[in-house]
């Protein structure tokens, strides 16, 4: 099986240590955010990764490079040009995953110790084309999910904003938290340009089945502000 670490993000909410570095180089006890999701891959006998790269992408390469992959072959999907966020930085990758029966996606700046091979035996086991691990946490944006957690919507809870894939009598909100297990049928994307795996998703949704798989009570953070680098060095300590 295959992977992909998102990693081409500007990281601004990181400032100010992404004004010199890309967010995939903070560390967490003394480990990138980049090697402890390599890790956190191979552990599942995931070694063979694709990541995407932009903001400071040369030193992600040479961060790669000096490491020697940190034991995983490493592809490089190159964005130095313009930054597609994750669905088009999915889609431009896309060629990588065509021939696998299944995949593994997930944002660099996510730390979890979610049971990767249960989730990715709940995906084997189902006919969903995209499984996405979700939490019952507080979150400014959450996706909509049926009694099945069957994906039916998105809603910004700052703005009140909703976009509805599937009307359903009942919607129970969930956190995403950037996992997600993937068939190629996903990769059938109408959209081009720079847009967000959530508009994917949602297209989808209307034709196809994409569940949500709840890990809720396992630790997670995602890593985007200084304060959380500290907290995430409680969480996962050594």
């Amino acid at each position: 099986m295959n992977a992909m670490l998102f990693a081409a993000g500007s990281g601004t909410r990181l400032k100010p240590f992404t004004d010199n570095h890309p967010k995939a180089l903070a560390t967490v006890n003394g480990k990138t955010l980049l090697e402890h999701n390599l890790c956190f891959l191979q552990r599942y006998g995931i070694y063979d990764v694709v990541i995407n790269v932009h903001h400071f992408a040369i030193q992600i390469m040479e961060a790669i490079t000096y490491n020697k992959g940190f034991g995983s072959n490493i592809t490089i999907s190159d964005e130095s040009d313009e930054v597609l966020e994750t669905g088009g930085g999915l889609k431009k990758a896309a060629h990588n995953f065509h021939n696998e029966h299944a995949f593994v996606v997930m944002n660099v700046d996510v730390l979890c110790n979610i049971q990767l091979d249960k989730m990715i035996a709940a995906h084997q086991a189902s006919d969903a084309i995209a499984t996405l691990a979700v939490m019952q946490r507080n979150s400014s944006r959450q996706l909509l999910f049926d009694e099945h957690m069957m994906l039916c919507g998105w809603a910004n809870n700052t703005t009140g904003q909703q976009r509805i894939a599937r009307e359903v009598l009942s919607m129970k909100p969930y956190a995403f938290s950037g996992i997600q297990v993937l068939t190629p049928a996903v990769l059938d994307i109408p959209f081009n340009g720079k847009f967000s795996i959530i508009d994917v998703y949602l297209h989808h949704a209307r034709e196809h089945i994409i569940k949500g798989y709840d890990h809720t009570g396992d630790v997670f953070i995602d890593v985007g502000k200084p304060e959380s680098l500290e907290k995430a060095a409680h969480l996962f300590a050594k």
